[in-house]
């Protein structure tokens, strides 16, 4: 640090890089000027400059979910407003973000009362930002002086540790340069919600007479497995019991996929049939840290007497619902009795799931089977599964998607490391993969590998440059048909037959990008394919680029409906 007055912005900064946040990622403005002015001179911190407030909150969002905590930088109403949505994608699905901002100072507040001013970026409310913040955080706060800002600062990162999900600070614009005294060298702790020990054991033993009476229980794990830091008791349970599991889509890579008891992911008819009849003939469902979503309606509409949930939002056994017993609590509760029992480890069978399974091809509509070279979805996934396989890039990648077809089509993938799928999967938005990409890189130290549909690619392709300018090795292909196809699915999957007379909505239709000359324009290397063998030689380029992104154009038919998707669609079609 160059400055010779330790800040309330110093405070912040020290106390993030305590706990582990190195880079911030940012968007100046005028109200703001004296937290980025010290972020610019703190040593340790980096700032990462975005292009747009989405692409930096984004971009915070992944950081988070690889880092365990992140922070970003923003100007005071239309910075901030335009970061909302990705705000609260991190607060839906658990990801810890600091969000920093600042609002008009003392003075202007004087010369409001005074003349009837509207200051700019205000909408007339002062507390308009923090107002809406508290709807996609576990606290918010606006600093009027730093007397008392340590311990706020504190209780608000405490905050985002203990629940792992968003918090907003913003302060009047003088009072992130105001003198503050230096915190203790000591990281900050989250908070360890114990149980009620009577809930706890009644929840127990109940869950316990319906885990023993079942023939064949499955133990579906979900995101806050990994979030909360239980992926070590989940091991312990699956070790103690011998059980099988499955995951969210969500929760995917919550342990490394090559233990044998994985089946598989479960997103419900996008999965295999394998999983889906494993999910089906389940007698016990033994739920863990999921986030439940209408994806997994058939499930709660078929399956809840036989269910067993744990997460942060409920505990129940049945139709039995406990209040105050803790996900850790539960979790390592089981792990004890499975010790403890004569009839556990159950044997193992293994799934044997292939990593990159000649099964997908037969899921692409069956025009483009006589067509070898076509690149379909599935194909697609097929062979840069098997190319991320063969050159052993399996643990050095962190996979990201929005949703698209590609994401229901990504859960398939088998053999990934803990913790490198990252998908919007609960809040569902389309284009947060692009965005996500540099905070994930740097995040995880892992390479970022993006699967972005054309359409949501055209929400943020801006990243892109994000990337360049911070010599982000990141791959981003976009899956180039022209059409919304999650969409177009939704509305009317006819569109997708081949005959001409069936044929996409025009809300459904993408414009046409010159995908290469973009690439040149942000300082992106761009590679277009249009077959398999091109596909295959661009990935061999891709794993030789180290200093800038790369952004590969992949053709596919417009046509292509994934047999993923096709069964979702049909799932959810009027009756």
């Amino acid at each position: 640090m160059t400055s010779k007055t330790f800040t309330v912005a110093d405070y912040l900064l020290t106390r993030l890089k305590q706990l582990n946040v190195t880079d911030v990622f940012q968007i100046p403005g005028d109200y703001v000027k004296h937290f980025t002015q010290a972020l610019e001179n703190f040593d340790g911190v980096n700032t990462i400059g975005a292009i747009n407030e989405l692409d930096a909150a984004y971009a915070a969002d992944a950081y988070g979910r690889t880092r365990g905590l992140a922070a970003v930088s923003l100007q005071y109403g239309v910075s901030t407003f335009s970061a909302l949505n990705a705000i609260a994608g991190a607060y839906v699905e658990y990801s810890p973000v600091v969000v920093i901002s600042a609002c008009p100072g003392a003075d202007m507040r004087n010369q409001t009362d005074m003349y009837g001013m509207l200051f700019h970026h205000s909408t007339g409310s002062l507390h308009a930002d923090e107002n809406v913040f508290r709807q996609v955080t576990v606290a918010a706060e606006t600093l009027s002086t730093s007397a008392g800002a340590a311990e706020k600062i504190d209780n608000l990162l405490i905050a985002a540790l203990t629940h792992k999900r968003p918090v907003y600070i913003a302060c009047y614009k003088e009072v992130w340069g105001e003198p503050c005294l230096k915190p203790s060298a000591k990281p900050l702790q989250p908070h360890i919600p114990k149980s009620e020990p009577l809930a706890l054991l009644n929840a127990v033993e109940l869950a316990w007479t319906q885990i023993t009476a079942a023939k064949k229980p499955l133990i579906f794990a979900g995101v806050e497995v990994l979030r909360f830091g239980l992926a070590d008791v989940l091991q312990k349970i699956l070790d103690e019991s011998g059980i099988s599991y499955t995951t969210t889509t969500l929760g995917k890579t919550v342990l490394d996929e090559k233990g044998k008891q994985f089946i598989g992911t479960y997103s419900d008819q996008a999965s295999y049939a394998s999983v889906i009849q494993r999910v089906e003939e389940s007698d016990c469902i033994i739920s863990l840290g999921t986030i439940l979503t209408d994806d997994y309606l058939w499930l709660m509409e078929n399956k809840y007497p036989q269910m067993i949930q744990s997460s942060t939002g409920q505990m129940r056994v049945g139709y039995f619902k406990y209040t105050e017993v803790t996900l850790r609590d539960f979790m390592e509760a089981l792990v004890e009795r499975f010790k403890k029992s004569k009839s556990y480890p159950l044997k193992v069978v293994p799934a044997l799931l292939p990593v990159y399974p000649e099964p997908w091809l037969s899921n692409s509509d069956s025009q483009w089977n006589k067509k070898p070279e076509v690149i379909t979805y599935n194909r697609f996934f097929q062979h840069s599964m098997k190319f991320l396989h063969d050159n052993k890039m399996l643990d050095d990648i962190v996979m990201l998607l929005g949703v698209s077809s590609s994401l229901y089509v990504a859960a398939n993938a088998q053999g990934m490391a803990q913790g490198s799928f990252i998908g919007s999967a609960a809040w569902q938005c389309i284009g947060f993969e692009t965005g996500a990409a540099s905070g994930a890189q740097l995040g995880s130290g892992k390479r970022a590998w993006t699967i972005a549909g054309d359409g949501g690619f055209m929400m943020v392709c801006q990243s892109l440059s994000t990337l360049a300018r911070n010599h982000l090795n990141a791959v981003i292909f976009v899956m180039n048909n022209g059409v919304y196809a999650i969409e177009q699915v939704y509305v009317d999957m006819d569109a997708f037959k081949p005959s001409p007379q069936h044929k996409f909505d025009t809300f459904d239709i993408l414009p046409q990008w010159d995908y290469m000359a973009l690439a040149k324009a942000f300082g992106a290397h761009g590679i277009r394919v249009e077959t398999v063998s091109e596909l295959n030689a661009a990935l061999a380029t891709v794993k030789k680029i180290t200093s800038q992104p790369v952004l590969v154009e992949v053709v596919i038919p417009q046509k292509d409906l994934p047999g993923q998707m096709a069964r979702l669609g049909n799932e959810t079609l009027p009756i």
